[in-house]
């Protein structure tokens, strides 16, 4: 299989790019900047004309793509202006589907966010584990784009039935580097609310993103993809009746269990993670 990854050069991306070269996946890395080298092409996502052009062919490196990974974009609110933020990533995954619906690419896996459910959560969740059961609640425009390219991908597969489009809700990415914080958010239970005190280790954004590629069917599903287990020591019953006293507990968790529900990324995508914090601290 050989894949476009957008966002290549991100957090996320690197890492996604690491491990499915190590799976044997021919990765094409595509992103606004990066090193130069056979296997990173450099696009503008928001120009359609690059996008249509790099999924196509580039010189001797490749001749065609398989499937696409999205995951380029300003990765998260508050980095650039709303409108910046809106007018650069609701371009650039409509030119990236677009461009792959109109070549024959019929396999789409994409970075959505956990910020779709609500957060910060300064309106409560309406229940914990959150779960997919419930509609988007964008509360800033980096969460309301991630909502419309949602929309849009359950548009597409309904035009396009054979067409397979995953997306990804996932946690605050981490990598073993910022795990020697995580024992300071113990102090203060607010200070990681904001995500029901969730996060994902890129090595396990990996494994999602390589689960979905293999086994995820024709349509559009959404999976919220985080780690097994919370940033904090606390365990969740005393969080919750400090932090959300007022919100019903759907179902018996564990002590340090994640509160972002990973069921259904279980159930369907054989996604089970493998990293956690607790093994580096």
């Amino acid at each position: 299989m050989r894949i476009a990854l957008t966002g290549s050069s991100g957090k996320l991306g690197t890492v996604v790019a690491r491990e499915l070269r190590a799976a044997g996946i021919d990765v094409v890395g595509m992103d606004v900047a990066g090193e130069r080298g056979p296997g990173f092409v450099q696009v503008d996502l928001t120009d359609y004309g690059q996008v249509v052009d790099a999924l196509t062919a580039v010189g001797d490196r490749h001749d065609g793509i398989d499937a696409v990974v999205h995951l380029g974009a300003i990765p998260a609110p508050g980095i650039r202006s709303d409108v910046a933020t809106f007018h650069n990533n609701m371009p650039a995954t409509f030119n990236v589907f677009w461009a792959a619906v109109r070549l024959g690419i019929r396999r789409i896996v994409y970075a959505s966010s956990e910020t779709v459910l609500g957060l910060p959560f300064d309106v409560p969740p309406p229940y914990v584990p959150v779960d997919e059961e419930y509609p988007p609640r964008p509360e800033s425009v980096y969460s309301l784009v991630k909502t419309l390219e949602e929309r849009l991908a359950t548009e597409l597969v309904r035009w396009h039935p054979d067409l397979s489009i995953t997306a990804l809700r996932f946690s605050n990415v981490m990598v073993p580097e910022d795990y020697a914080e995580f024992p300071s958010f113990d102090a203060d239970a607010l200070r990681r609310k904001w995500n029901l005190w969730g996060y994902i280790d890129a090595r396990d954004g990996a494994q999602a993103v390589q689960r979905a590629l293999e086994v995820a069917p024709p349509g559009f599903e959404q999976y919220i993809i985080a780690a097994a287990d919370t940033v904090m020591s606390r365990p969740n019953a005393e969080l919750l009746a400090e932090v959300f006293p007022d919100v019903p507990v759907g179902r018996e968790v564990g002590a340090n269990e994640t509160l972002l529900s990973i069921d259904k990324a279980r159930r369907m995508l054989g996604y089970e993670p493998q990293h956690s914090w607790r093994d580096h601290v």
